[in-house]
Order: structure tokens, then sequence, then C-alpha cells
């Protein structure tokens, strides 16, 4: 049984005092007695200096360098002993109670491995947030999207997501794993560096047969884009890169047929980029593509040791039944 002392909040930070500072006293205030971790991914800034003079019941972690938000937490988490893990953005601020519906749901089900909580802007409450809002699926070409929004369209928060369900990915903006399937899968892909290692994670706990959860019961506010903003370059390269890595790695055996549609589909997103004056944005998708050309064969490899790690063949009953029960959030049926 699962309590709240059983949680680690673990917040990675880089050059982030100014967010430590913003909403870390919240999550002080309502996470009860879990234990609070602050994963500093080698900052040059005074955050450690400052987590530890302000709030000295923080333990922090100082990884050797920043290696992003997938190595920094696979480096941090090694010296986290709770059986269940809250991955959490420095930007987030969560309410009174938020603690409580995730581990009754955890406790009510062996299987629910990964959950992600209600993500609503802070800049604007009444609103979802972009980065994983009600909880997130895959179309059949591997794009993700959730719940609460539609392309760059945001939904109201009217209490239409209030449920608990089975999702296809959790947001890494707040993220609850258990330690014991965190370990199992290996952690994040570290090659990943930032952006789409939790859908790459949430792909293959599925392909384990492992359960991940929305549970609307609980919610928290995030500000979203506060590392890397949208308009950067370097975040295009990243999402167009381990977009593709990801389907690569996870999906099922139509895995060529899809890339080939995607690599188109790619493409004319660059030349949307390019006709919109945005050249740099056009380069990051051609950067992206080189650098999974490049790894193809060891992201092969990776699928291969992952499929045959958790007998994928067996899952595939498993796999239908799931967009089946869920197709109403699925486009591709």
């Amino acid at each position: 049984m699962l309590h709240t002392k059983d949680i680690a909040i673990v917040i990675l930070n880089w050059n982030g005092k100014d967010l430590l500072e913003k909403f870390l006293p919240s999550v002080l205030e309502y996470s009860d007695d879990a234990k609070i971790y602050v994963a500093d991914n080698a900052s040059t800034d005074d955050s450690v200096a400052f987590v530890s003079e302000h709030f000295p019941e923080v333990t922090v972690i100082q990884n050797s360098e920043n290696g992003g938000y997938a190595k920094g937490y696979n480096e941090a988490l090694n010296y986290v002993e709770e059986p269940l893990l809250c991955l959490l953005n420095s930007d987030i601020e969560v309410t009174k109670n938020w603690l409580k519906p995730i581990t009754e749901e955890f406790n009510s089900d062996t299987n629910t491995a990964i959950i992600q909580p209600k993500l609503l802007d802070f800049n604007k409450k009444t609103h979802f947030e972009y980065a994983g809002a009600a909880g997130g699926f895959i179309d059949k070409f591997g794009y993700p999207y959730c719940r609460g929004r539609i392309f760059e369209t945001i939904e109201e928060d009217l209490g239409q997501y209030e449920d608990t369900t089975e999702i296809f990915w959790a947001s890494g903006a707040c993220f609850f794993i258990r330690t014991a399937v965190f370990k199992r899968l290996n952690g994040f892909d570290a090659s990943y560096f930032a952006h789409m290692e939790e859908i790459d994670l949430c792909w293959r706990a599925f392909n384990a047969n492992f359960t991940v959860k929305y549970v609307g019961a609980s919610t928290v506010y995030h500000v979203g884009g506060a590392t890397l903003k949208n308009t950067n370059p370097e975040k295009t390269f990243l999402n167009f890169r381990n977009s593709l890595s990801t389907l690569l790695k996870n999906a099922d055996q139509q895995v060529y047929l899809k890339l080939f549609v995607r690599l188109f589909l790619d493409g004319v997103a660059a030349l949307r980029f390019l006709l919109r004056l945005q050249p740099k944005h056009f380069y990051a998708i051609l950067r992206a593509h080189g650098s999974f050309y490049w790894h193809f064969f060891r992201l092969l490899k990776k699928r291969r040791e992952s499929l045959k790690r958790f007998d994928y063949y067996n899952t595939k009953s498993i796999v239908w039944s799931y967009f089946v029960r869920n197709k109403q959030y699925f486009n591709c049926l």
C-alpha cells in the first residue's frame, strides 16, 4: 500500500533559480510527507546554494553535467530509493491534496505503472496547458496529441475531463511512475536529451503490458516553455528527430510504411516553415532527419532489443484491444 511518504518528488533544475523560488514553496506546502529532491544539471547560476540556504528540507542531487531531461533524470534517480517517483518540472505549481488521488489510483490497480494529473495553464488557469493537458495519445503515424487541445487550440476546463482513464502517454511535466517499472524499462533514452522521451518511455511501458493513466482529480498548473520556447529552432530539431526515433523503436510491424509517410509529412512541414520565412526551423527539420538517418541502425538495434525483451508478438492482441476500447481518441480507426 503506497502512501505519500513513499513518493519522491524530483525536480530537475538547470539555471532555474527564479523558477525554484517561485514554484518550490507550493510543492513544499502541499506535498504532505513526500520526499522532495532537486536534481541539478550542473547549473552555473546559484540555484544549488539558493535551495540549500532557503529550503534545507529539500535534498539536492548534483549531476556531473547538463545531460538534458532524459540523462539528467537517469543519473539523479540512481540516488532515490522511494518506491514511487514524481518527475516534476520546475515551472509547476501544485495544489492542495494533489497527491492523494494519485496514490489511491496506484493502490487500486497494481498494473498501473504511470500516471499524469490534470495539467492546466498557470498563466490562464481556466484552460488546459499544451504539454499534456488531459492525457496523451498517438495517431497511426506516431504523432502525439492529447485531450484538451486540438493543434494550437486549447480547451477551457469545464469539467469535461474529471475522469480517471487509460491513456497512451503521460506528460513529462508531471510524471508519476513506479520506481521498479522505471528501472525495468532502463529509464529514459538518454540520447533524446529533451522532448518526446516520456512518450518513448510510455510506449515501451505499453509494449511491456503496463498501463498508463490520467487522473483528473489531481490538478497542477504548468507554465510551459519556461526552459525552451516554441520559437527556438532547437526545440523543432529535438521534436522532429525524437518523434522519428520513437516511432522506429516502438511501433508495430508497419513501422517502415509509417516512416515513409512521416518523411513526406515532415517535408511538408519543412516547406511550410520556409514559406513562412522561418529558415532556421526549416534547417532544424533537415538536421533532425540527418541525425535520424545517421543513427538509424543504432535505433534499429534498440527496437530489436526492446521488442525481444517484452515479447512483442504476444502483446499484439493487447495493443489491438486497447485501440478498440479507446477508438474515439484515435483518428487511425
